[in-house]
């Protein structure tokens, strides 16, 4: 199972004007549930409309688009 591509309660994806940024995380982090809250990424132009994802390894790989439902989170 790729974790891109099940349902992550809890999570959230904020995207802001990159002269915004630094405000937007100290705002998060004063609430006890934004204290961890951090930038994972930039949006930079490209000539696809692709969203390609820069993995910890320094390698980078194509997230293609969801082709059914999410998975939920069994417990």
């Amino acid at each position: 199972f790729d974790p891109l591509y099940l349902a992550n309660e809890g999570t959230a994806v904020i995207i802001v004007a990159a002269g915004e940024t630094a405000g937007i995380i100290r705002a998060l982090r004063k609430h006890p549930l934004g204290r961890s809250a951090a930038v994972v990424g930039k949006v930079t132009a490209s000539p696809r409309e692709t969203v390609v994802l820069e993995t910890s390894f320094g390698t980078q790989r194509i997230v293609e688009m969801l082709e059914s439902e999410l998975l939920p989170r069994i417990c």
